[in-house]
């Protein structure tokens, strides 16, 4: 469930706002370049990262004048760093915030440290990542982009919005997830025109905040990747360098969102920032049941119908398998070309979640084959691994079309749940040391233990 969209006023503009949990600190989120509150909950790793800043705080999120669903701007007459920084205020104001923390990404750094250094009264900490003082190249910036750069990725910009433009400097481990690069074309699409964006970017080019930094007077974090392809690991040396008592973290990986690769570590350190408390390592092992699907003959079926409707159903295809897998509180890992990974703590809510996805997919024509096992997993940040991945990922290739097929793990655990089961035999896995009796879901079973 996507929180609530709200407008503040502004002078004459109205800031779109969006608040989650109920920490006993206030926590305000200023993004960089151009967002979008409502397609950002959309990708599972953003979502994550804003579900465990909002776990020890009351999260008070922005779009920026000008982007997403805020009210857009001329182009000739984009908002000054002054405006955006009464905006950060009018929206503390409309949620009855007096003091908050400040937690500023990449330009949205700007915005921050020049409100906590003219409202210091109102800023409990400031937290900066990926921030700049400064993005023009100068002798004693020789980190910062020449004109020459700057305006090849403008051009860039112009000629691939609609796209993933961008990616392989933002989140270069991203570049080939297709349901990420997707997302992240929409997110542009939605926050910003091409020419809003360049003339953004533009106008964000010309912000120096080097003056400012000395007159921060509230306690403050920097946090800086060592490989961050788009804004150089010397921004965030330079900024610690210059502002009083600051916390310098630098931290490895080359990605600039800061919810894409390890982003615990990033969590972590504002976490213990703000409330003194660092998190216990989360475990490393789980018990889950594991759910792989994939369409049957995809490859055919997107010659025979052509691109266009082909996408089309993939759409329709992930949009019905994410809302059960919502209905029965399941947790999407990942997606596999036309096939979904996913977690539940409950054998049962898998099975009816499988049968269900099943269903609906076949009613656009789309026969799915699902596999479950139950076992204990290796958590790897976002994926998941070790054999019970792996016994899932062959259960489910023994799967005809239509079928969901379960390990005799599955079915033992679920004894007295209403689910009824079609024995198909041993069969040896590969990659499995030893055979396992595989089981069909009989599919009216599923729906009516699940009604």
């Amino acid at each position: 469930m996507h929180p609530e969209t709200r407008y503040a006023k502004s002078g004459d503009v109205n800031i779109a706002y969006q608040v989650v949990g109920e920490g006993p600190l206030d926590l305000v989120w200023v993004p960089g370049w151009v967002s979008h509150l409502e397609v950002l909950w959309e990708d599972p790793s953003y979502a994550r990262f804003l579900q465990r800043l909002a776990s020890f705080s009351r999260l008070i999120m922005l779009d920026k004048r000008g982007t997403g669903l805020s009210d857009r701007v001329s182009v000739k007459e984009l908002p000054i760093l002054e405006e955006q920084m009464d905006d950060i205020g009018a929206v503390m104001d409309a949620v009855g915030s007096q003091r908050a923390a400040l937690f500023g990404a990449s330009e949205g750094g700007s915005q921050c440290t020049l409100f906590a250094a003219t409202y210091p009264e109102r800023t409990r900490g400031l937290i900066l990542y990926g921030a700049v003082a400064t993005n023009v190249w100068s002798p004693q910036t020789p980190w910062a982009p020449t004109d020459a750069i700057f305006e090849t990725y403008m051009g860039i910009i112009e000629r691939e919005w609609g796209g993933p433009v961008g990616l392989p400097l933002f989140a270069p481990s991203m570049v080939g997830d297709k349901r990420f690069e997707d997302w992240w074309a929409r997110l542009l699409r939605l926050a910003a025109s091409p020419t809003e964006a360049v003339a953004i970017l533009r106008m964000l080019r010309e912000i120096d905040i080097r003056h400012v930094l000395p007159s921060i007077r509230v306690p403050n974090l920097v946090i800086q990747r060592a490989g961050d392809r788009a804004v150089h690991v010397e921004n965030g040396r330079y900024l610690a360098e210059r502002i009083p008592g600051a916390k310098y973290v630098e931290l490895p990986g080359d990605d600039h969102m800061p919810w894409v690769g390890d982003a615990d570590a990033i969590l972590d350190e504002v976490q213990e920032f703000l409330t003194g408390v660092r998190p216990a390592p989360e475990p490393d092992r789980v018990l889950a049941t594991v759910l792989f699907t994939d369409i049957v003959a995809s490859t055919e079926r997107a010659v025979k119908v052509g691109d266009r409707r082909w996408r089309d159903l993939l759409d329709s295809y992930y949009a019905l398998t994410r809302k059960e897998l919502v209905r029965f509180r399941g947790r999407e890992v990942k997606t596999m070309g036309d096939g979904f990974l996913a977690t539940f703590d409950g054998p049962a809510r898998a099975v009816r979640c499988a049968a269900a996805i099943s269903g609906e997919a076949g009613r656009l024509g789309l026969p799915i084959r699902a596999g479950l096992h139950t076992g204990e997993c290796e958590i790897m940040g976002e994926d998941i691994g070790g054999i019970a991945v792996h016994i899932g990922a062959r259960v489910a290739g023994q799967a005809g079309p239509g079928e969901v097929l379960v390990s005799s793990t599955v079915k033992d655990l679920v004894a007295g749940s209403g689910l009824r089961f079609e024995e198909r035999g041993a069969h040896a896995l590969k990659g499995v040391p030893e055979e396992w009796r595989l089981f069909a879901v009989e599919p009216e079973s599923a729906l009516t233990a699940g009604a």
